[in-house]
């Protein structure tokens, strides 16, 4: 039995040899050790005590049972209100997280604050297409738009029986005059948030295919884009997506910025602010923030950003040429703000990227002789299919020369593709709870990620639209990726934390400043581990 036993433990070895973290695991100190006891022991305590694990077996089974079925990383919008009162949750909430590298930088912020900072501003005004009653306004989008001052109206209700559909009313104006029947100023509140997030009964009942969900999801950002395209909440909404960031342990955010829309509107309504004046202030925001942190004796806490030039495949292959060129001019105007391009929408249903081989290949050459460099970073293979074009999306991505891969769902059906990512070490930017909303896996634990992680392919954890499922940062998807493994650990959400910075667009100086600056974070966190649940488990969390 003995050799049995020796032979199963090297086979074991063996199989996990090509793990991201494999490497890792092998140099750690006592303390990382010891923390990453500590939170497995926790976390087999809490997938029984938490999550019923191993309560029941297959014989108790009972036809009328109804009672729901609950397991670790289980569907994100039912268990989040379970999550965040573990030990696990408050562990993960206070571990460093290196960079956010995937992210749609208009669903960052909670719905609730951007709808905060709207009403602030007098030059936005709403609109509805019929009048506002019980029973048409679950069926109803706010309309949001900000208006010149000749265009602004003096109109106080949605829901008066005098109320002309397609009329724009002051969002001020509009929420306190909101009808009693329909719950009064919060009753506008709620209706506005649910317009703007992805409720349970969406997402697992009435919209429970991806092509339904992603209906749902798009609209949300019909109600929050003319809200964030203002330029005084842009400002305001940027700031707060930095410092909620700071304050989930993120310390670097690379978002995809979506410049489809060519103008933003200013205080005054008149919608003419150019994309170099977008990034003008975003670049002021940066060094504002990282000015307060620094006062704060907190410097190493923000690195900075970048964004990711982004536009919609649903443009046709000559309207992309305009903003391919308008790509270039940014990035020589701020070479340290523009980290990429992608193309962002529905894969499954928009224009595959073979479709835009030739303006994509002469932007490659035009920046050779701009001596310029904006990689590719595209969205690809964020499917079910197989052999499909958003599938196929990721032959071209890697032939194109992607840095990284947003997604790469459908990658694990591609052993050569698998191959060339690890070879070439093209990072993919993985959205664990983003995929099991969107409809593409039901739980995480069914996800692919575990494929690639035990594969050694490059992965980086993201979040990708978290105010769209309520939430914010990166603590809920390491959150759920810790849990769904009996393998992974708290190391091996370290590593993946540490090789978001080693895979980002930062310069390599930048880099060596950030992952000096994330093992001294880290070092930290793991010894706070060990004093605040080395001696006693069965210390409550505290959440703060």
């Amino acid at each position: 039995m003995e050799a049995y036993f020796a032979s199963r433990n090297d086979l074991i070895l063996q199989d996990r040899s090509s793990r991201l973290d494999a490497y890792q695991l092998k140099q750690v100190s006592d303390v990382e050790k010891e923390a990453d006891d500590i939170v497995r022991t926790i976390r087999t305590v809490e997938a029984n005590s938490v999550w019923g694990v191993n309560k029941t077996t297959i014989f108790d089974y009972s036809p009328d049972d109804n009672s729901p079925n609950v397991f670790p990383g289980m569907a994100f919008l039912t268990a989040r209100d379970i999550a965040v009162h573990t030990k696990v949750f408050h562990i993960m909430s206070k571990m460093p997280k290196g960079a956010l590298l995937h992210a749609h930088l208009f669903a960052t912020v909670r719905a609730r604050k951007l709808l905060e900072i709207a009403l602030t501003q007098p030059a936005i005004y709403i609109r509805t297409t019929t009048r506002l009653t019980p029973s048409s306004i679950k069926a109803t989008l706010p309309l949001f738009k900000a208006l010149p001052f000749a265009q602004r109206t003096n109109l106080t209700s949605l829901t008066d029986d005098a109320y002309i559909p397609g009329e724009f009313v002051p969002i001020r104006a509009a929420r306190d005059n909101f009808d009693v029947s329909l719950g009064g100023p919060r009753g506008f509140d709620d209706w506005v948030i649910s317009c703007m997030e992805i409720n349970p009964s969406e997402a697992y009942g009435t919209h429970n295919t991806t092509a339904k969900i992603w209906a749902k999801f798009t609209s949300t950002f019909k109600v929050n884009e003319p809200l964030c395209f203002h330029m005084p909440i842009w400002k305001a909404y940027v700031k707060q997506f930095f410092l909620s960031s700071v304050e989930d342990g993120i310390s670097y955010v690379e978002p995809r910025l979506s410049f489809w829309q060519k103008f933003c509107s200013g205080e005054d309504g008149e919608s003419n602010i150019p994309h170099r004046e977008w990034l003008m202030a975003y670049d002021g925001v940066i060094k504002e923030v990282k000015e307060d942190l620094k006062r704060q004796g907190r410097e190493n806490a923000f690195v900075g950003s970048r964004v990711i030039y982004s536009t919609m495949r649903t443009d046709s292959p000559e309207q992309l040429e305009w903003y391919l060129e308008d790509c270039l001019a940014l990035k020589q105007e701020f070479p340290h703000l523009i980290a990429g391009f992608d193309l962002i929408g529905h894969e499954d249903s928009l224009r595959p990227l073979i479709e835009y081989i030739k303006p994509l290949t002469t932007f490659q050459e035009r920046q050779k002789e701009l001596g310029l460099d904006i990689p590719f970073i595209f969205h690809a293979g964020e499917t079910l299919g197989d052999g499909t074009a958003a599938d196929m999306n990721l032959y071209d991505a890697i032939l194109l020369g992607t840095k990284r891969i947003g997604h790469g769902f459908s990658l694990v059906k591609h052993p050569k593709l698998m191959e060339i990512c690890k070879e070439k070490k093209i990072a993919l930017e993985v959205c664990p709870i983003s995929n099991e909303v969107l409809r593409l896996t039901t739980s995480i634990p069914m996800h692919p990620l575990a494929i690639m992680i035990n594969h050694g392919l490059p992965v980086v954890l993201s979040s990708d639209d978290p105010a769209a499922w309520g939430s914010t940062g990166m603590t809920y998807d390491f959150y759920q990726v810790l849990v769904s493994s009996e393998v992974s650990g708290l190391i091996t959400m370290g590593e993946l934390a540490r090789d978001s910075l080693k895979y980002s667009c930062l310069d390599d100086d930048e880099k060596q400043h950030a992952l000096a600056a994330y093992n001294e974070q880290w070092s930290k966190f793991v010894e706070w581990v060990v004093k605040e649940y080395g001696t006693n488990l069965n210390k409550p969390a505290r959440l703060n």
